[in-house]
């Protein structure tokens, strides 16, 4: 390409670095944390409603955990259709759905008249909730590459400002009112989700993708006035056509996944998209990531689950689940409110070294820092130094957890980034999962140690799958379409 044709074309990554982040982001911003914040809302439900409908329904300890388990599995199915729905119909049709399924079941799930009808409803809102990678997606769709770190760990605090919330909810509603109220009080915030998605602009990046540049170029336009910026001279092109001699490239400023060749790779179904994810180029990056959110899952909610066990001053092991039986009980709200701020410093931490130091080095730094937080803990400790030591290691695991979910979005391709990224957050869910059946149950057994030291094998093996991870997104462009290899 000669320098003219280069001055009157201008790519996606160059026009948001041309307009910045702005009012029109901060828009995004908010509808996409709204998203996240109903999903934490209804995530976190379980932990108060349980025991209470044990009780009205005479539950045996089996029903009770099938209730939570049927969200998990749901969640599971949730993350990959919602991400298939995004990557191949759009953007904003992924939101009308999420937010259909989820409003609608979990106000219903409030009304259900037998255990079965609460199991099935619940297990849709779980199915429903599978939504976090595609308001993820969505918004780092929309950030310029220089900025992209700090602004996807700005939005993860509306995850931790649900929980926070549901923890005060329920503190509020459930002593003077019942479970039915709490649900039906927890699903406004997807209610909103639904109210505000006519008002939700669709991915630029997106359109680009499936050839729809005016359509880009009108949202860009659109960006640009309330940003109060003036878009690059030029006509906007989806992808670069620039053939890049790869002897002269700079490695730091190649777009990541980057390919001479114009052949693209065509998405038909969802097979085929998974089967992209399995690709040669892909191969190893998705297996890594499988591997990181499965750990990072099971150790988070390892360490949520150990700061109830070791932090209650009990001598007897096992004895302090009994806390959580009475619902009724202000301790259980008051510990996950306190226990929920944790994540905020974390997040602070991950917002100052991303966009600094890179992804890899920031979760392999987080990683360590929770590593030692948890060792002291193999030997039994006082309460008050347990209760500290489990406060920084959810600190700065929820820190890498945050970082891993900025990654995983960021290193695949517009055309499977949603699908991509939201079945790494369904392995991640299976982590979660397991972790009750194995960490606790060696806890109430009195094997704290046994307990601390999984935990500590699992970020050994986190932070071997980061140093593995091919790309650095620091900083890269993102990608539109996996391209096939020159032959």
């Amino acid at each position: 390409m000669d320098d003219d044709q280069r001055r009157v074309t201008y790519s996606i990554d160059e026009a948001f670095t041309h307009v910045g982040f702005g009012k029109y982001q901060g828009l995004v911003l908010v509808y996409a944390g709204l998203g996240l914040f109903a999903e934490a809302m209804e995530m976190m439900i379980l932990s108060f409603i349980g025991p209470s409908v044990k009780s009205e329904w005479d539950l045996s300890p089996t029903q009770q955990t099938l209730l939570t388990s049927v969200v998990f599995a749901g969640l599971l199915l949730g993350s990959f259709f919602w991400g298939f729905v995004s990557d191949h119909y759009g953007r904003r049709k992924g939101f009308l759905g999420i937010a259909l399924v989820a409003s609608l079941t979990g106000l219903l799930s409030a009304f259900s008249p037998n255990y079965l009808s609460l199991v099935i409803l619940r297990g849709l809102v779980g199915f429903g909730l599978g939504s976090g990678p595609v308001f993820l997606s969505w918004f780092l769709e929309f950030v310029p590459a220089s900025s992209r770190g700090l602004w996807m760990v700005v939005i993860s605090i509306f995850w931790t400002l649900g929980t926070i919330s549901e923890a005060a909810l329920a503190w509020i509603v459930m002593p003077r009112l019942n479970w039915r109220w709490l649900l039906a009080l927890s699903s406004v915030p997807a209610f909103a989700v639904l109210l505000f998605h006519g008002l939700s602009p669709e991915s630029p990046r997106y359109l680009c993708m499936k050839g729809r540049s005016t359509d880009a170029h009108l949202v860009l336009e659109k960006l640009a006035i309330r940003n109060q910026r003036n878009l690059p001279s030029g006509i906007l092109v989806s992808e670069k056509i620039a053939r890049i001699d790869e002897e002269f490239v700079n490695a730091d400023h190649t777009p990541l996944l980057f390919s001479t060749t114009n052949k693209t790779s065509e998405v038909k179904s969802g097979f085929s998209s998974f089967s992209m994810l399995l690709s040669s180029r892909l191969i190893r990056t998705t297996f890594l990531l499988w591997v990181l959110f499965f750990g990072n899952s099971f150790l988070y909610y390892g360490i949520i689950l150990l700061t109830s066990e070791l932090s209650s001053g009990k001598t007897k092991c096992g004895s302090t689940l009994l806390l959580l039986e009475d619902s009724q009980d202000t301790s259980l709200y008051i510990n996950v409110f306190v226990t929920s701020l944790a994540e905020l410093p974390g997040l602070l931490f991950s917002a100052v070294i991303v966009d600094r130091v890179g992804r890899k080095v920031s979760m392999t730094i987080m990683s360590i820092l929770t590593f030692i937080f948890l060792l002291p803990l193999v030997i039994i400790e006082p309460v008050t130094l347990t209760t500290g030591l489990l406060f920084g290691a959810r600190m700065f695991a929820n820190g890498t957890y945050t970082v891993a979910s900025i990654y995983a979005p960021e290193v695949y391709p517009t055309s499977i980034r949603a699908t991509g990224s939201g079945i790494s957050s369904a392995v991640g869910r299976i982590g979660g999962m397991v972790c009750p059946l194995v960490a606790v149950g060696l806890v109430s057994d009195c094997h704290q140690g046994a307990a601390i030291v999984l935990l500590e094998v699992v970020i050994i093996l986190s932070v071997i799958c980061i140093l593995l991870f091919p790309f650095e997104t620091k900083g890269q462009e993102l990608t539109d379409t996996l391209v096939s290899d020159s032959k």
